[in-house]
């Protein structure tokens, strides 16, 4: 029978008492997401696909872009592990180099939504009357437009290139960030220490930065890592199309519209940036659900499960 030091913290035990309240807090949060088997298996694809990018060079020793026409098309072999495409170029390094910019390119565009979205949403809810409509307005013509059909018609204004698809990608995310943070902030408006900051005489502006956004946080957290995954998804689209990263630069997306010719000769031109685009989206869906249940304590009975 397994036995433990009083006081200490076991893999079933609640966490000691005697730590401070933010470090409970933060023990408890990570115990419920350790449960999440799901998310866990999430976390565990997201390090493998960030690792790999990151390690790149020490991966390959190819230059992602460089052809040799010669070697075109080879199937897999030690020289090549994942063969190579069309221009003789080698896949695997293609694939480890493309995670670099489509994982940047998520993680941009996700950051410029929250920029955007999180202080006007928190404006518009704290503020409310004639600043709360003509935010939600704004959001309401976002939100018409499919996320995907907004960046084609954002990136057809502004033009290809990185700097634009993240733009277009980033104004996709706004809206549900606005509306999100602007539900989040009717509740705590009417908290107790938000009504005391404002018989204090304290300036709209620092209470809501201060005691409001903090107390927002974990929502906006778990949707800004869902969207991760959906910024991926539209980047790689507008990337097939021809309308994102421009070649040589190796990119997931663009490198599916560039093997879409060879499907049916060397289909592995596709399978393989369509297989890390497809783990990267699922990635970050099971890590944002993982998160979602450990931050919610509304959630606390279905991951307390064994």
């Amino acid at each position: 029978m397994p036995t433990s030091i009083p006081g200490s913290a076991t893999a079933e035990g609640p966490v000691p008492r005697a730590l401070p309240p933010p470090v409970r807090l933060l023990l408890e949060r990570g115990r419920r997401f350790a449960r999440h088997r799901a998310a866990l298996l999430g976390l565990v694809i997201l390090l493998g696909l960030v690792g790999g990018a990151l390690t790149a060079p020490l991966l390959t020793g190819y230059d992602p872009e460089r052809q040799n026409l010669a070697r075109a098309l080879r199937p897999i072999s030690a020289e090549h592990p994942l063969g190579t495409d069309h221009l003789g170029r080698d896949m695997l390094a293609r694939l480890l180099y493309g995670g670099r910019l489509s994982l940047l390119i998520g993680f941009l565009a996700v950051a410029l939504g929250l920029a955007v979205g999180v202080p006007l949403g928190a404006i518009s809810g704290f503020r409310g009357g004639f600043t709360d409509l003509a935010i939600q307005r704004l959001a309401d013509v976002l939100l018409s437009f499919p996320g995907f059909l907004l960046a084609l018609a954002l990136v057809a204004m502004l033009g290809v290139g990185l700097q634009n698809v993240v733009v277009a990608v980033g104004v996709g995310a706004v809206p549900s960030f606005i509306r999100l943070v602007r539900g989040s902030v009717l509740t705590i408006r009417e908290q107790p220490f938000v009504e005391a900051a404002v018989a204090l005489g304290q300036r709209a502006t620092p209470i809501v930065f201060r005691h409001v956004l903090p107390n927002a946080l974990a929502p906006v957290i778990v949707q800004a890592t869902l969207n991760l995954g959906s910024a991926i998804l539209v980047a790689a689209g507008l990337g097939f199309l021809g309308l994102g990263v421009q070649p040589p630069t190796a990119e997931w997306g663009a490198m599916l519209g560039d093997g879409r010719q060879y499907i049916f000769r060397a289909p592995a031109l596709t399978t393989y940036p369509g297989l890390a685009i497809f783990l990267a989206v699922l990635g970050f869906n099971l890590f944002g659900d993982g998160l979602r249940d450990a931050l919610d304590p509304r959630t606390r009975p279905s991951v307390s499960q064994p």
